[in-house]
């Protein structure tokens, strides 16, 4: 890894949760065309729509995120 890469990476370990999520964001999207962004960002949207019409329509079910956590964890165990 290269001195300027590293220095970034300590640099971006000292912001916040949000801080880092939106800085993750900007790179994952920055090696998009803005055409791709688009139609993933729509792609997204209709995914979201479906999850949600079907949460309604009693289709799916919600789980709390402590109980996705603890799977998450002991799932790395």
């Amino acid at each position: 890894m290269s001195a300027q890469m590293l220095s970034i990476r300590e640099e971006a370990d000292k912001l916040t949760p949000l801080e880092r999520i939106e800085l993750i964001e900007h790179l994952f999207y920055s090696l998009d065309s803005k055409s791709d962004r688009n139609r993933i960002d729509s792609l997204w949207a209709a995914e979201s729509e479906d999850r949600l019409a079907a949460y309604d329509a009693g289709k799916m079910k919600s789980v709390p995120l402590t109980d996705v956590l603890k799977e998450l964890e002991s799932s790395r165990t």
